[in-house]
Parts: structure tokens; sequence; C-alpha cells
């Protein structure tokens, strides 16, 4: 059966995937020429990237913005948020969809659980309520420091977890005793945790994209270096993982592209325009 030539949806996490950071002071967000330039012809070929990434909207605007992208869509939050890009929007986006849930039991698990734990709840398109400071760039937008009845007062789309004194594999271990339900979590690179709605994950939002545009299933393809990614990796009919990618995560993909440090996203950008 021959198929009809359909535009690709191409799924492109964003940290340790699109982007890198600088290991000297100000740890400043790069991306390469390279990647910039292969998200440029995907787009002027008719394709459509979309940036998926458990960042809030607030921080996943200014990505697309600094790839060019004027137009399409982020799916955020890890699949929680979906926004369409809006240059004439004074935001720069427009939330389109979001999934919510109850954040208390998971707020009183955790910090029952993890003594001195900093726990943020998003407030879409604004920022966050925290239960104590953050430090300075690790969540985006205003930090409003509230009492864990303003924290836990209504349905949220995230809850945001981190404690720096931890690693990720303690982390791992924590989720496991705190027996966390009816919730989706996802474990970062270091101890910082993202717990979403049931159900809810980059795969469930990028379908959802999916269907808005019209896109064949056989084309689209996603690129991921996190265990978030995982679920994006299987939903797209070709899945690949960065080279610098945990075993778990390279084991969900159909294939396997260069570290960061090799522009390996922009070498599977190429590959779909030849």
């Amino acid at each position: 059966m021959t198929r009809v030539p359909s535009p690709y949806l191409v799924a492109l996490d964003v940290d340790g995937t699109l982007l890198s950071w600088e290991e000297e002071p100000p740890h400043r967000e790069l991306i390469s020429d390279a990647v910039r330039e292969s998200v440029t012809a995907l787009r002027d070929a008719g394709h459509h990237p979309v940036i998926s990434t458990g960042r809030a909207v607030l921080a996943a605007a200014p990505v697309a913005r600094e790839l060019g992208l004027t137009e399409g869509w982020l799916v955020c939050s890890n699949g929680a948020v979906t926004a369409r890009i809006a240059p004439d929007d004074p935001a720069g986006f427009v939330v389109e969809d979001r999934v919510t849930f109850d954040p208390a039991p998971a707020l009183r698990a955790v910090l029952d659980g993890i003594p001195g734990a900093l726990v943020a709840v998003e407030d879409v398109g604004l920022g966050h309520r925290v239960n104590a400071p953050w430090p300075e760039g690790e969540i985006t937008g205003r930090q409003d420091v509230v009492p864990f009845e303003e924290l836990a007062a209504e349905p949220v789309t995230r809850v945001v977890v981190r404690s720096p004194e931890r690693t990720r594999d303690d982390f791992h271990d924590l989720v496991e005793r705190l027996g966390l339900e009816d919730v989706t979590y996802a474990i970062g690179w270091t101890a910082w945790m993202d717990i979403a709605p049931q159900g809810v994950t980059k795969a469930t939002a990028l379908e959802g994209v999916r269907r808005r545009l019209g896109v064949e299933p056989w084309a689209t393809v996603a690129i991921g270096d996190g265990r978030n990614d995982i679920g994006m990796l299987g939903w797209a009919a070709r899945g690949v993982a960065m080279g610098h990618a945990d075993d778990v995560v390279k084991d969900a993909a159909d294939e396997v592209t260069g570290t960061i440090d090799d522009d390996g996203a922009a070498d599977v950008l190429r590959s779909l325009l030849t």
C-alpha cells in the first residue's frame, strides 16, 4: 500500500535534547546552531515541530521563540497543559487544554515523608504557589509562599517536589515508600519530581495535538532523553532516544541518536528532510 505524503509531527523534548547549559556560571541555556537550523528547516518544509516538555508553559514559550517558532503547539507540564504559540498574545501563547487533579493527598504524603522538601503547585501562565522560596531559576514565573491550605485549596495541573540534599535514586526509593496513588509522577535528572493527573503524560497530550493537526499516526516522531519521555517514545511511530539517556529510556525507543554534545537531535531532524 502506497502512503500518501503527510507532514510529520515531531515531538521535541527540551532539556537535554534541544538545550544544554553552560558548566560555568551564569549557567546560561544553550541551543546549538545545528539544532536551531534543523528545526527551522523542518518547519519550512511544512512539518510540525512540537515542543514537548516537563517545563511550565511560561518556560517553554521562550524556547519556542529561541527556535524561531511563530506558530504551532506546546505540550507542557508533562502533558497536563497544551498551549498554542500565539505571538500576538501578550503572553506569547494561549492555553487550549489543561488537565487538573486534587493535589492534597500527594502534598500530604510528600511533606510527611520527605522532611524539608520544597513543593510548588503550578498556577498556569502565572507561576507557582510554594511552601518556601525556591532557588533562583529553578521554577519560572511568580513565586507566592503560602500555607499548606492554600497549596491544596483547588485542583492543579502539576505539583513539583524538590529535595536538594537527596539524589535521584533516593527519590525513586521514596516514591515507592510514600505509595503515591491516583497520580502520574516523573523523576528528573536530579532529586526533582513532577506529579501530574493520573494517566496524563506527554504522550496523551501529543495524541490530542496529532488529532488537531490531522497528522497520520505513522508520521509521528519523538526525541527525548529523560524518563518522562518514555511514554512519548512509545507513542511515536519513530521514537528516538538521545545518546546520553539512561538505558531504560533507550530500551523504550526505536533507535538511539548521538548525545546533545553531538547534536543528536539535529541529525534526526535532518533525516526527515531527505
